[in-house]
């Protein structure tokens, strides 16, 4: 078709694509565009848009259907669209209207097209049953021509003016309806999701409005059957009725009446009212009032503690004297000891298996008391002792308070189990708020984060344990009486087995004292060579294992088992200790010490050897600064006392390499520097170390001999290891009252000033080649 001369009317916010059928309020312009085409003979005009950018490419060449009124009787004129067309140059014409040269589009249509079209119909299809237009559809699905059915998009709701004029300004038929599938699959999509969101919303109110209305009815239905009335479970007025029933302080009762105000003025779908009832039931659940009678038969109590544990004579008496004075004030009328200062706080310490934590039940028994364990070991959060601000979700009390709720009374024995385990990180350091918790000046108004409460702990026993005092803060442990278990002997653990580990162990294994007998000799014999600790938990496995292959036996036809020391080995295999030091001090140069671990008293032996080399000490062994300098000292004393000690001088200007087995095992502490002398002098002089002796203290430049801590211990240690003489610092005289009488006898102490005396005592007579020799 050749290009046609046709005015132009500019529509602004409307576009019109081909097959469209518009009625138009006309302007000036627009109106003169009308005019123009009426007065040719096909009445025909260009509908275009008007941008403000550009002048429009394509528009759409319409015939004027109708010319008249609106029904606000403005000019208007009905339009048919018939074809789409390109613009061209200006051209002149009859009229004010705008004339301009028109090229007609004409559609190509290809397979491809119509694929495409009946893919858009689907999706038209789609669209107008969500919006349930039936009548419309069935005009789509009349409609065949694939131009004709992408320009039917003009009607479309969905698409914005932007996408109609770029579908008016595209002439390839198969690019109008990719462009149009897309944007259809889109809306559908979002439309799809709205739809989702707007039933979730709506079955949400629904819900809502569900819930208010079963709760109202809910509440109706109590009032109707009386338990809407005061005092209700859960109701406000419940909580008012068992505060004023409550046995609490005054401070606390207006605390309490504060929380129930504001649980009466809380809605209950605010996360507020959650909070404030689990505070008041945790609050009305403390013992504020509630104290246990305490046992005032001080033989009782004594047989009591007797009964369950053997030796520990020390904690014993400390249990019987607390008990003895609150019995005494009794007796007088005098008040009860209560209040600021008055607590007991006692910190048990010593190594592993000596029955610190079983002794603190036995306390409570004692006393008529209940007991509540609390586990330190690990614990690094501050709030695990202080607890929870209320404004964190799940917030709780701290151990102390739960401990105490635990009990049910105020004066309950709180056992604190592993205190030397307790560790700091950035959520604060648990041993500091523990100085409040364990000082009786203070824990009388004892202040928990969630509480936000006085509590007097100030009636309640703490006990702690511990392994290694030295790890526990200094302030902290200024605030507890130490009570130091150091281990039990040889006689202590065969009793112990007799009386408290086999009866156990025979109950477990489901055997009877007729089926089964363990001779004392036995008893000692895993004792001396079978176990090497300081308490009793490696004995009771052994004691475990002889019992199970005892029940092996009589399963298997056996009759009754004795056991006796010659079958300890078929039973428990072959003894792990045997007598080493004499082995060990026969060469020169080799020294047995005495040192305390965390698992108590042992022996340590210090090598000194000597080879051709520039002068020079090398230590090895895992040695701590303190136990570095000690080795240092003690060379510098050797060598400035040459000839007191009756050393050659140049003996000692070689190579000296002192070594402290276990390589394995960190090892620190000043207590070694006698052993170190007596080492360094055993090498220079050739004379060996007898092997009977062992010596233990700190020793200074000029040969004094200080004080060390472990007194105890390391004489226990001694006569495990067979050791009969044993030499201790001068100082240290005191700490033997609390040695064993069995100790004693078995273990000589020479008690020494200056490290001469233990080098003159230690070494042997004979001597073999010296050093230098």
């Amino acid at each position: 078709m050749s290009d046609t001369r046709l005015p132009v009317l500019f529509v602004s916010e409307l576009v019109v694509l081909p097959g469209m059928v518009v009625s138009l309020e006309l302007d000036e312009s627009s109106r003169a565009a009308v005019d123009a085409a009426r007065a040719g003979s096909e009445s025909r005009v260009l509908v275009a848009p008007r941008l403000e950018d550009r002048y429009a490419s394509y528009g759409v060449i319409a015939s004027v259907e109708r010319v008249g009124r609106s029904s606000g009787g403005s000019p208007a004129a009905v339009l048919k669209a018939e074809q789409r067309g390109r613009i061209g140059s200006g051209v002149t014409g009859p009229g004010a209207a705008l004339w301009v040269e028109v090229e007609p589009v004409q559609d190509r249509v290809t397979d491809h097209a119509r694929e495409l079209a009946e893919e858009y119909k689907r999706l038209v299809v789609a669209v107008l049953q969500r919006r349930e237009a039936w009548q419309v559809i069935d005009s789509v699905h009349q409609m065949t021509d694939p131009s004709a059915i992408a320009d039917a998009a003009g009607y479309a709701p969905y698409l914005s003016s932007d996408r109609k004029r770029e579908l008016l300004e595209e002439p390839d038929v198969e690019s109008r309806l990719e462009r149009l599938i897309a944007w259809t699959r889109d809306h559908l999509a979002e439309a799809e999701l709205t739809d989702k969101i707007g039933e979730d919303v709506r079955e949400g109110m629904e819900r809502s409005q569900r819930e208010f209305l079963l709760r109202q009815q809910l509440a109706a239905i109590r009032k109707e059957l009386g338990e809407g009335e005061p005092g209700s479970p859960g109701g406000p007025e419940d909580y008012r009725a068992r505060v004023d029933a409550a046995d609490v302080p005054d401070a606390v009762r207006a605390a309490l009446l504060r929380e129930v105000d504001k649980l009466e003025r809380s809605s209950d779908q605010s996360p507020e009212t959650a909070w404030i009832r689990t505070w008041l039931d945790t609050v009305l659940e403390l013992p504020w009032q509630v104290t246990t009678d305490d046992s005032t038969d001080v033989v009782a109590a004594r047989a009591v503690l007797d009964a369950d544990h053997h030796g520990l004579d020390e904690v014993k008496e400390r249990i019987v004297e607390y008990l003895a004075v609150r019995a005494r004030r009794a007796e007088r009328g005098l008040q009860v000891v209560g209040g600021r200062g008055s607590g007991a706080v006692i910190l048990l310490a010593g190594p592993p298996g000596v029955g610190k934590t079983s002794l603190g039940e036995s306390v409570a028994r004692a006393l008529g008391r209940t007991f509540v364990r609390v586990a330190l070991g690990g614990v690094r959060d501050e709030a695990e002792i202080r607890g929870h601000r209320r404004t964190y979700v799940g917030a709780l009390p701290g151990r102390i308070v739960r401990a105490v709720k635990e009990a049910g009374s105020r004066n309950p024995v709180v056992l604190l189990d592993e205190v030397d385990k307790v560790g700091a990180d950035y959520r604060g350091d648990p041993a500091a708020a523990l100085l409040e918790v364990l000082d009786p000046a203070q824990n009388h108004t004892f202040r928990d984060h969630y509480l936000e409460l006085d509590l007097d702990l100030s009636d309640v026993l703490f006990i702690a344990t511990a392994n290694v005092v030295e790890q526990i803060p200094q302030a902290l442990l200024d605030r507890m009486e130490l009570v130091t278990l150091d281990g039990y002997t040889e006689d202590d653990k065969v009793a112990i087995a007799r009386d408290f580990l086999l009866p156990r162990q025979l109950e477990r294994a489901a055997l009877t004292g007729e089926e089964v007998s363990v001779s004392d000799a036995a008893l000692r014999e895993m004792a001396a060579s079978y176990t090497r600790e300081a308490g009793v938990r490696q004995m009771e496995r052994l004691l475990a294992k002889a019992l199970r292959k005892a029940a092996t036996r009589l399963a298997t036809g056996a009759e009754r088992v004795d056991i006796d020391v010659a079958d300890l080995r078929d039973l428990v295999g072959r003894p792990r200790f045997t007598p080493e030091v004499h082995e060990r001090t026969s060469v020169p140069g080799v020294a047995t010490g005495l040192a305390v671990t965390g698992l108590g008293g042992d022996v340590l032996f210090i090598e000194a050897s000597a080879h051709d080399g520039p002068a020079g000490l090398t230590l090895t062994g895992q040695l701590g600064e303190v136990m570095k300098e000690s080795a240092q000292i003690a060379l510098t004393f050797v060598r400035s006392h040459a000839a007191e000690l009756g050393v050659d001088p140049t003996v000692l200007d070689r190579a000296i390499h002192v070594h402290v087995p276990a390589g394995a095992v960190p090892k620190d502490g000043p207590s070694a520097g006698v052993t170190m002398v007596t080492a360094l002098t055993s090498l220079a002089t050739g004379r060996p170390v007898r092997s009977e002796v062992g010596m233990t203290g700190e020793v200074t430049l000029n040969g004094r001999v200080l004080p060390i801590g472990g007194v105890k211990q390391k004489l226990l240690a001694a006569q495990r290891a067979g050791l009969t003489e044993v030499f201790l610092p001068q100082r240290n005289e005191p700490d033997l009252d609390e040695v064993p009488a069995e100790v004693r006898e078995a273990v000589t102490v020479h008690l020494v000033g200056d490290v001469l005396d233990v080098v003159r005592g230690a070494l042997s007579t004979a001597s073999t080649a010296a050093v230098a020799a």
